[in-house]
């Protein structure tokens, strides 16, 4: 199995090339040349498998480069109780109305970005043995608020690497960036950046095209690589929750074998939706899989109408880790949608950055309307959904499954589609504390974080995760906050140490 990239299809790298360098030199995305299939057989033969075997399997039909034993340490290393708080590593809660609430945020930093980088390091230290090894591996990140934290929680003290992780000043939560701020190990840095999400990946984007910086790493022996979802290495791994999920539902019963499902994913960046995509074209029996988005709904626009247009208001919302205006990983499903036409994506992408708009031809609009279905809602929605299934069935959602609930309930009134629906949980209430109290009837007068969590916890009856609880009493340690111009240099400044 070959990795090509978006902007450039006659490329063929391998996968621990592709997860080492994160992005391609011209900028594109690595894409599997192929996406392997999964059959009926072996689809079944999951159904009785632990996680750690679950995602053995899928990892070895797209990193054929890593050998038998490596994809073991891999697999075993991060999916453990160690890590996570359940011997599932991800829990289904069963709703009314078939729905399936995939709570992705049993790991250390109770967002789903963890399914995914406690497993990087282990793959991003494994290729760099077969790539580059004696090199020292940078991670440089950008931050809606949860990969942050999971990414410098997986990566903190792992030898011949180190992390850098930006974030928009004002658009995370009091609670992502009280975990960041307060992250230990001795290689990580953390840095508030003036402006939103989208300033912060396009800073990160440019460091990585800066050949200033990468000769003055090369001198130091320092490669870069990231540890967001534009790596192949943090979306990989994230294919494997959804195939693991439907081989769970048919095990349980809740499902046979060949049944269509829904597959509602709240997104802003487009990685999480892209992996079930990649699940369906694997062979999982999808139906419909449905986007969700909160006011920033640049994502529904551009599914319905083929435009895409970032040239709008930008919102800071209760769900800020969808508080985003392009999203990087649709590069990679329009590759796929236009038959691998690399020449198409270029024009695309240069027209996005030019003058901030495209449009797709009709044979893409159609295909996009055949797989999914968009919608969004605005914050008020939002804490009204949350209100309303914690009135209706005792569950709590987050700011941003509740976006998901709500988008579903949505399309499932406008079409009647009763099929069963899978939907994305991506993290858990208590990091989004203040606005979840207020949903559900709460005042949220207190300036103290701590203080609302406490009443939130009387109020429905739930717990804090110990992760989150744990950083009441950690010291900030980081309190720099720069212009997005400056990001290169706070790089260079962090390695040079």
């Amino acid at each position: 199995m070959n990795y090509a990239s978006t902007r450039n299809s006659s490329l063929k790298v391998t996968s621990a090339h592709a997860i080492v360098k994160g992005l391609s030199d011209e900028g594109g995305l690595y894409v599997p040349e192929s996406v392997p299939a999964l059959s009926k057989e072996e689809i079944l033969g999951l159904c009785d498998k632990s996680y750690v075997e679950r995602a053995y399997t899928v990892f070895s039909k797209f990193l054929t480069d890593f050998t038998d034993a490596e994809l073991r340490h891999c697999v075993e290393s991060a999916y453990n109780t160690k890590n996570f708080d359940t011997d599932n590593i991800a829990e289904i809660a069963k709703l009314k109305d078939g729905k399936f609430i995939l709570e992705l945020w049993h790991g250390p930093t109770c967002a789903f970005k963890d399914m995914a980088l406690q497993i990087l390091p282990y793959l991003l230290t494994t290729s760099a043995k077969k790539e580059v090894d004696g090199k020292q591996i940078a991670i440089l990140v950008a931050t809606s608020g949860d990969t942050g934290k999971a990414a410098l929680e997986g990566f903190k003290d792992v030898p011949g690497t180190s992390i850098s992780v930006f974030y928009p000043d004002d658009g995370v939560s009091p609670m992502q960036k009280r975990q960041m701020t307060t992250q230990d190990g001795n290689n990580v840095n953390v840095c508030a950046v003036k402006g939103n999400f989208d300033d912060c990946q396009n800073g990160v984007k440019a460091i990585f095209t800066d050949k200033e910086i990468e000769k003055k790493l090369a001198e130091k022996n320092v490669l870069l690589s990231s540890a967001n979802s534009i790596n192949w290495g943090r979306l990989a791994p994230q294919i494997i929750y959804y195939i693991s999920t439907y081989a769970q539902l048919v095990k349980d019963g809740d499902i046979a074998y060949g049944d269509k499902v829904n597959i509602v994913v709240p997104t802003g960046n487009f990685g999480n939706i892209l992996a079930a995509y990649y699940a369906k074209l694997m062979g999982i029996p999808v139906n419909k899989l449905i986007c969700a988005s909160n006011s920033n709904n640049v994502l529904t626009d551009f599914i319905n109408t083929g435009v895409y247009d970032r040239n709008r208001k930008f919102y800071t919302t209760i769900s800020p880790s969808m508080d985003i205006l392009i999203s990087s990983n649709l590069e990679r499903l329009l590759y796929h949608l236009t038959g691998e036409n690399s020449a198409l994506i270029n024009e695309w992408f240069d027209a996005l950055k030019t003058s901030g708009r495209y449009e797709v031809g009709d044979d893409v609009k159609k295909q996009l309307s055949e797989l999914f279905y968009a919608g969004c809602c605005s914050d008020g929605e939002t804490k009204a959904q949350i209100h309303k299934t914690f009135t209706e069935e005792k569950y709590l959602l987050d700011t941003h499954s509740a976006v998901a609930v709500k988008v579903y309930e949505d399309y499932r009134a406008a079409t009647g589609d009763t099929a069963k629906t899978i939907i994305a949980s991506t993290a858990n209430p208590y990091k989004f504390g203040r606005a979840v109290y207020s949903a559900v009837g709460g005042k949220a007068d207190t300036e103290d974080e701590f203080e609302l969590i406490s009443h939130l916890e009387q109020e429905t009856g739930t717990t804090m995760p110990a992760p989150l609880a744990a950083t009441k009493d950690k010291a900030v340690r980081f309190k720099n906050t720069v212009e997005k111009q400056e990001m290169g240099s706070v790089v260079l400044d962090f390695l040079n140490g």
